[in-house]
């Protein structure tokens, strides 16, 4: 996958399916705009509990609403880099320096020429003059100049695009403070967070790396193991309807030998059996769903995690670290296969023939095991006339049903 459809793919928002505005992230890890955020959760106050747009995860609304929630500083990174990537805008950007006259504004936009560079230090467009006159003086010669419209790779875009302080504008953010669990600028480091134990953010990321690349493997390998489950709902959905089909054969079959005399307990069978396979196919389709978004999430965050490793910076590794660790550490506790025995115990169905035409059910009857736990098989006619003991060594059609020893 090129660079540019992974950063269209990453930086599409699934509500509005446009490129992120004013990203925020979630504690699943999921990202969605702003707007679409409080759009969709517009009924909710702050306080309340509120699902995931995409995987249905439950988060508390912060005290100041959806507003407060955290920003993906990272996502906003990949937003600017599929910008200039992708050069969207490439021909209707104009070079900053060439409009700025502010004596004749109207008439320095009118004759400034396209911008082809951006510089990431001072976060502005340069026509082609003015981008080799920004890079002769001696205070901006060491800024990193990229072409607008070209592709970034991922390295690139690690390292070409600084993560800036929001309070301080224009200053890189270089410190971790370990008290606050927060990458700060030099400036809020001095103003605020001097006398907190604190590190350079390059050296607190290797730990952070480490970590979240131990949590991407897992993950990696528990999605593997989660893929490898959704066949056997395919099959098991497969055998049900081929054994049904067997099972209906036998009613019809026992039925036309009856004629009219059993064709009101044909139908009562076959509606058990409808009854069965309903109730059969929905579970199914339950734990599918359970098990797919289950996939949804693994897959959701391998990605993202890999995104970040790859392309993100020690800030936003160090930033993101501890919430993609919780995710990781919930997601890796959902056993799906224990989960999915669990829930979809063994169905043994069997069709039991009687011949006897003074009694109810004359067909027989549908014996069902393990559609739910604790429903135990119907008792044959006989049994319920209490004529087991001598029935029970002669009956060659009843099967997988349990019976009381004596009458």
């Amino acid at each position: 996958m090129s660079v540019v459809k992974e950063l269209d793919d990453m930086t599409e928002c699934c509500i509005c399916n446009e490129m992120f505005t004013d990203p925020r992230i979630l504690p699943c890890v999921h990202t969605f705009c702003l707007n679409c955020l409080m759009s969709y959760g517009k009924d909710k106050q702050p306080g309340d509990d509120m699902p995931c747009p995409l995987c249905r995860k439950e988060f508390i609304i912060p005290a100041d609403g959806l507003s407060g929630m955290q920003k993906n500083f990272f996502m906003e990174k990949l937003v600017s880099a599929r910008k200039l990537s992708a050069g969207e805008e490439a021909g209707h950007i104009i070079c900053d320096v060439c409009s700025s006259d502010e004596v004749r504004p109207s008439e320095a936009t009118a004759q400034a020429k396209p911008a082809t560079k951006h510089c990431l230090q001072c976060q502005q467009n340069y026509c082609d003059h003015c981008s080799q006159s920004h890079t002769k003086v001696k205070a901006t010669a060491s800024h990193v100049m990229i072409e607008i419209g070209k592709e970034l790779q991922k390295k690139e875009i690690a390292l070409r695009l600084p993560t800036t302080c929001e309070t301080h504008k224009g200053e890189e953010i270089k410190v971790f403070c370990l008290e606050c669990q927060l990458a700060v600028c030099v400036m809020c480091f001095i103003k605020s967070h001097k006398t907190h134990d604190c590190s350079d953010i390059a050296e607190v990321s290797i730990d952070r790396h480490k970590q979240m690349k131990n949590d991407t493997d897992k993950i990696r390998e528990l999605l593997e193991k989660t893929e490898g489950v959704l066949p056997r709902f395919e099959k098991e959905q497969n055998d049900l309807a081929n054994h049904l089909a067997d099972i209906e054969n036998e009613i019809n079959t026992a039925a036309d030998k009856l004629i009219a005399a059993v064709e009101r307990d044909r139908v009562k069978l076959l509606s058990e059996v409808e009854s069965i396979k309903l109730k059969r196919v929905k579970q199914l389709e339950t734990v599918r769903q359970k098990v797919e978004q289950h996939l949804a999430a693994l897959e959701s965050l391998k990605q993202y995690s890999e995104t970040l490793l790859s392309s993100g910076t020690a800030c936003d590794v160090t930033r993101s670290a501890n919430s993609l660790h919780s995710r990781a550490k919930e997601l890796m506790m959902f056993d799906v296969i224990s989960h999915v025995d669990s829930s979809l115990p063994s169905l043994n169905v069997s069709f039991t023939s009687l011949t006897l035409l003074d009694v109810e059910n004359l067909v027989g009857t549908v014996a069902k095991e393990g559609l739910y736990p604790g429903i135990l098989c119907r008792q044959c006619v006989l049994c319920k006339l209490g004529l087991w003991l001598s029935h029970r060594a002669t009956c060659i059609f009843h099967i997988n049903t349990n019976h009381p020893q004596t009458p």
